[in-house]
């Protein structure tokens, strides 16, 4: 097992978009530990005073444009010995805050209430690196809870180019806040190598997202990538400490929750041996289906499933 780092840079990063046929900007061995760096914003969201405005954004805005979607991505990451039909295992060993600054936009057209919010508003949040402090505008403070909104395997090539905005089988844009430090991910790896990319810094969000954006900034994030060889779900899923957690997405938030319960009811089947109608019943008694977004155009919805009420593994 090597350690690596990845930075952020003209080089090495990708604006809006996922595509199978990226160079790898790293290559790394199967088991191995990368810290991912990632910025955040275009020059319109970048604060013009009083922050610290790291120089490597400011050089990726005026060398690069952001194509199909907002997201600065860091990567592509390639693991040796990835292959289509494995699963790509994200330990998410740590989540640490990287800039002093944060902001959150409504745009015209965008967001739950577009209908009702229809003018252009940007709000900079000033983030205290030691406490993790969010000071607002409006006075007081929010607690930073950092996560990254994109961790993506490279999609299909039949699929061609696609937005950083719309999550789906490859992960992308999943914007799920629990998916922070001790947490993991499962990705389908669908290009040899896997080709991960990573970006979309949240200090902070709710479920849903409503307006359209979170707390952007910028975070260091400390990953272990391991191939699993067997079992491929269709779908993204995750684990923390106490929870499993079933992802759907969808046009609209009732597709996106029958998608994230049937991936709940395959999860549970898989890990207990259940029948699919008790895993149905469990889900009901036991487990909180939640919105995880409302607005990257393909809604997200997940289910958290404790795992204490799983039935106790059976003997060998």
């Amino acid at each position: 097992m090597a350690e690596h780092e990845l930075l952020p840079g003209i080089d090495t990063v990708h604006w809006g978009y996922l595509d199978a046929t990226l160079p790898p900007a790293l290559e790394i061995a199967d088991g191995d530990i990368v810290t991912v760096h990632s910025v955040s914003g275009s020059a319109e969201e970048t604060p013009v005073a009083g922050y610290c405005v790291r120089p490597e954004l400011k050089s990726i805005q005026r060398a690069l444009s952001p194509e199909l979607g907002p997201h600065i991505l860091t990567g592509p990451i390639k693991i040796t010995g990835a292959m289509p039909g494995d699963t790509l295992r994200i330990d998410i060993l740590d989540v640490r805050l990287r800039d002093n600054w944060g902001y959150n936009i409504i745009r015209p057209g965008k967001g739950m209430l577009h209908e009702e919010f229809g003018e252009p508003h940007t709000v900079h949040f000033g983030i205290d690196l030691e406490t993790g402090a969010i000071a607002t505008p409006w006075g007081g403070a929010l607690t930073a809870r950092p996560f990254f909104g994109v961790m993506a395997t490279a999609p299909n090539a039949e699929d061609g180019r696609r937005s950083s905005v719309a999550p789906g089988y490859f992960g992308g844009n999943l914007d799920n806040k629990e998916l922070t430090a001790g947490s993991t991910l499962y990705l389908p790896v669908s290009v040899e190598g896997a080709l991960v990319s990573i970006g979309d810094g949240h200090a902070a969000q709710g479920d849903g997202e409503v307006c359209l954006t979170a707390v952007e900034t910028a975070l260091a994030g400390r990953f272990r990538f391991t191939v699993i060889k067997a079992g491929q779900m269709p779908l993204p899923y995750a684990e923390t400490p106490t929870h499993m957690i079933a992802m759907g997405f969808g046009e609209n938030l009732d597709l996106a929750v029958r998608e994230a319960l049937r991936s709940a009811i395959s999860l549970i089947c898989n890990r207990t041996g259940m029948t699919a109608a008790n895993a149905y019943t469990l889900c009901s008694v036991a487990a909180d289906v939640r919105i995880t977004q409302l607005v990257n155009v393909t809604t997200g919805a997940h289910v958290m499933i404790p795992k204490s009420v799983f039935p106790p593994a059976r003997p060998e």
